[in-house]
């Protein structure tokens, strides 16, 4: 998971006119926690780590935390920018990078990774979010939980085969997970950003908006995440080519274990096989490719992702045997 927006950038009146520091500093980090989580699946996608390692377990939740919490400053920003009257220029020039910068993401991970290319992922959702959060703005704060609580609970109590059509599949409530590297859709996530909206109408009524004021220390750090919180959406585009511009070089020195590499081969063989045929004989079928290839010294075809004509047929063979011998109940297939 992939987030951030100049959508979280938002202005924030007060009759002090001071600015909410701990605002921006808040959402620094929330950048900074991404490029992280970022950082680990670039890792996956090298061959570093085990194919899946960043889509599960402690990393897993960790990427729900982090696009929650800029969800939720989506709808905290947009009450304090908008609640005593919406402004509609800012507003809409805010949405536009927001529409075009998912755009631009949908464009080229369909490109490059068409297997799994963005269709809904964080700014996506943070634009739509964007214009309904409008419809609660000023609506009973009470009224704007309990449906942010329905919103978060419905996906898990309610799916239907109706929502399966592509077309709708940024609802989130289809009974299969669409493939994508980054799927934020409406449900549950919009209920973060209307528990945002409620979470600032609330301190904005006690008065404890004024606890956002100030800044934290050390100042150098304090500086970097305000600077950092206040051009989310550029950091949001560049951080990425620049993680794995690094992790390309750093490759090319030192590559990555054959073991994860050999381990990974196997994984997203198994998973690709799954699909249409018994887990058990793709695993087995797979165990017999990664064999093959390891006797007829092949290995870089592990983590190649372009091939030549005659390497294609090599393989198109290796397949042919794999899937006779493991038919045939054999495991390690003969050269």
């Amino acid at each position: 998971m992939n987030p951030a927006s100049t959508a979280l950038h938002a202005e924030t009146p007060m009759k002090s006119g001071l600015r909410l520091g701990r605002l921006d500093i808040a959402r620094g980090m929330a950048l900074i926690a991404m490029a992280i989580y970022h950082f680990g699946w670039d890792l996956e996608f090298f061959g570093y780590l085990a194919q899946g390692s960043a889509s599960q377990g402690w990393w897993r939740i960790f990427a729900r935390c982090i696009a929650s919490s800029f969800l939720f400053l989506v709808g905290f920003s947009l009450v304090l920018a908008h609640s005593r009257a919406i402004r509609w220029r800012p507003f809409l020039k805010r949405l536009a990078q927001v529409v075009l910068a998912a755009a631009a993401i949908s464009l080229l991970t369909w490109f490059f990774m068409p297997q799994g290319f963005i269709f809904f992922g964080i700014l996506h959702q943070i634009a739509l979010a964007s214009l309904l959060g409008l419809l609660f703005i000023r609506s009973p704060v009470w009224l704007t939980i309990l449906l942010a609580a329905a919103i978060i609970a419905t996906p898990v109590y309610y799916r239907a085969e109706f929502f399966n059509h592509p077309a709708l599949w940024w609802v989130g409530l289809s009974s299969i997970n669409p493939v994508s590297n980054d799927y934020v859709p409406l449900f549950p996530w919009f209920g973060a950003v209307l528990l945002g909206i409620a979470a600032a109408r609330i301190m904005q009524a006690t008065g404890l908006l004024r606890l956002l004021q100030g800044g934290i220390k050390p100042p150098w750090l304090e500086h970097l995440l305000t600077f950092i919180g206040r051009h989310s959406l550029i950091f949001y585009l560049v951080h990425q080519p620049v993680l794995i511009g690094l992790l390309y070089g750093f490759s090319a020195i030192i590559p990555p274990s054959p073991a994860v590499q050999a381990a990974n081969f196997v994984n997203q063989c198994t998973t690709q096989c799954s699909i249409g045929s018994d887990p058990q004989f793709c695993r087995t079928y797979c165990g017999c490719m990664l064999e093959v290839i390891e006797t007829n010294q092949l290995t870089k075809l592990l983590t190649s992702k372009t091939t030549t004509e005659e390497e294609r047929q090599k393989l198109n063979t290796f397949s042919a045997q794999c899937v006779a011998k493991t038919q045939e109940g054999q495991l390690i297939p003969s050269n």
